[in-house]
């Protein structure tokens, strides 16, 4: 995986990162509470983490200890898209407001 999408995603879901990916590799259903990226498609450009306007893009090998976590949901929501929304929900049971 070139790329995770980390915490500070949940909830927001600004897709600024999907209009530049070059290849469509970022994922997100009606249910969903943040963004994915697939561990198969991205290229490794790097053109979504700048977009990103609450920095919550990371290359793989520099997540923070933090979120570590979210490079397994992230390749989770790939093979399973329900158990990956179970482990989001489990971290974060309150839905946070955004505006």
């Amino acid at each position: 995986m070139a790329y995770v999408i980390a915490e500070p995603c949940v909830d927001v879901k600004d897709k600024s990162c999907v209009n530049v990916c070059p290849v469509d590799c970022i994922y997100q259903d009606d249910e969903d509470r943040m963004l994915y990226i697939s561990p198969d498609e991205c290229i490794d450009c790097g053109a979504c983490e700048p977009e990103c306007p609450v920095a919550a893009i990371f290359a793989e090998e520099e997540v923070p200890d933090k979120w570590g976590q979210f490079t397994k949901v992230n390749k989770l929501y790939f093979v399973d898209k329900s158990k990956a929304r179970a482990e989001i929900d489990k971290l974060y049971p309150e839905k946070r407001v955004t505006e």
